[in-house]
């Protein structure tokens, strides 16, 4: 996924977290509940009741490991609800599950801290433009004392389809700029598990650019939040089970898939 520096007037493109609400379009606003389209899974029940029990965040003991878990998005609430800011949208899905408010400003970022299976987690939402996530990441590695591998990144993919998702326990940075300056910033061999939500392939006669700052579509934004409430589900699991059983859980399992 590449991110622009400049458009238009060529000024440094600010694109958009939100905090509460929202809408992935123009038509049906975000209620900000947990939904997915995968059977079994969201709140109440499914996979929810066999990770949280019958209720809270975690088991209320001491955290034994940290984790860090952080969507890559720009700040600012005119692209708030782009395809560029899926991963903003996923780290709201999961401080909603855990109950952890991401409200405090530190490491050029907004931050919030939970528990989950009496793991202290760490929510991450980079305020710096995308093209320089890796600021705010290195800052928190550095603040947490956190390794690579306790650190799951969340980002939009145009090379995967729409409403799918897809876990890789390592990798490169492909065209995403925000996981280019992640690399740049805390090495490029760092190995950490990523989810990838699909957007869709932009249009021929569209710039990517372009393309990644539109909002969805009425018709798409059903398939969008399914693919949010997967991924933050995905990140969950990777904390309680590791990323190999979570792969095995949450990716396509047909030939051929992306």
């Amino acid at each position: 996924m590449r991110s622009e520096k400049r458009v238009g007037t060529g000024d440094a493109v600010p694109s958009g977290g939100r905090q509460g609400g929202g809408k992935l379009s123009g038509g049906k606003p975000d209620d900000g509940k947990l939904r997915s389209s995968r059977p079994g899974v969201g709140r109440p029940g499914g996979i929810w009741s066999r990770l949280f029990g019958s209720g809270g965040g975690g088991s209320g003991s001491a955290p034994t490991e940290t984790w860090l878990i952080v969507g890559l998005g720009n700040p600012g609430g005119a692209y708030e609800a782009t395809r560029h800011n899926v991963g903003f949208r996923t780290i709201d899905a999961v401080s909603g599950a855990i109950e952890a408010q991401v409200q405090k400003k530190r490491f050029s970022s907004l931050v919030g801290e939970g528990r989950f299976e009496g793991k202290k987690i760490v929510l991450i939402k980079p305020q710096t433009f995308m093209n320089a996530s890796g600021e705010a990441v290195r800052q928190a590695l550095r603040f947490y004392k956190t390794g690579h591998g306790n650190m799951i990144v969340v980002y939009d993919d145009v090379d995967i389809d729409l409403g799918k998702i897809r876990l890789r326990a390592f990798g490169g940075t492909g065209s995403h700029n925000g996981m280019r300056s992640i690399s740049d910033h805390i090495g490029e061999g760092a190995k950490f598990p990523r989810i990838r939500i699909g957007i869709g392939k932009q249009p021929k006669n569209m710039e990517l650019r372009d393309f990644v700052l539109k909002r969805f579509t009425a018709g798409e934004s059903a398939l969008a939040e399914a693919a949010v409430s997967d991924a933050a589900a995905a990140a969950l699991d990777i904390v309680r089970y590791g990323i190999e059983k979570a792969m095995n859980t949450h990716n396509p399992k047909r030939q051929g898939a992306k």
